[in-house]
């Protein structure tokens, strides 16, 4: 008995062979299994992906609230003012409350007073009236038109230069654009809504 059990190992050393066999097997799933401690280390460099992203927006955020301080510190802004069909340019920058329109005075360029208070609402109204000097390019429409245009386009400089100023500006509707304007005349009427008068006989 003692002899057959000492045989029966023996028996097993046989498998053993075969075992020698798993054992070659069982050292190519430690190679697969190094395969996915490498694929964990993918993930890895794709988790520091998203760290060199998460860094990108943080200088977009610099970069954007850069401007803001130096176009206070200046005073100096560029806005654009529309009404009707008249377009105006404004440069906006610190000095006594000049007017320069086209190289011309206020005066000078729109003679009548009601125009000229229009114009100059927004400073008053900032208390701000001989703070700036204004730089306007007027183009197309007529006085009225371009009268309404630079009124805008300083209201709108006047929040570059401190954004404090936007409510009162807001409240008084100097930075609404007026969307009037002329309607287009229709065939067979003599204006946009003038018709021929009506004859019975």
């Amino acid at each position: 008995m003692t002899s057959t059990e000492t045989e029966t190992p023996e028996v097993v050393e046989a498998p053993e062979a075969t075992e020698s066999g798993a054992v070659e097997t069982s050292e190519t799933p430690v190679e697969t299994s190094e395969t996915p401690a490498a694929t964990s280390e993918t993930p890895v460099a794709t988790s520091e992906t998203p760290a060199a992203t998460s860094e990108t927006p943080v200088a977009t955020s610099e970069s954007a609230a850069a401007p803001r301080p130096s176009r206070a510190a200046g005073g100096n802004a560029q806005t654009v003012g529309r009404r009707k069909e008249a377009v105006v340019r404004v440069r906006v920058v610190p000095g006594t409350g000049q007017f320069k329109l086209n190289g011309r005075t206020l005066e000078e360029y729109f003679p009548n007073k009601v125009h000229q208070q229009l114009i100059k609402d927004p400073l008053v109204l900032v208390e701000k009236p001989d703070s700036f000097d204004i730089f306007a390019n007027l183009h197309g429409g007529g006085v009225s038109g371009q009268a309404g245009a630079l009124r805008l386009a300083i209201a709108r400089a006047l929040i570059e230069v401190d954004a404090d100023d936007r409510p009162a500006l807001k409240k008084a509707g100097f930075l609404t654009r007026d969307a009037r304007a002329t309607e287009r005349k229709k065939y067979g009427l003599k204006k946009a809504r003038k018709a021929p008068q009506y004859s019975k006989r």
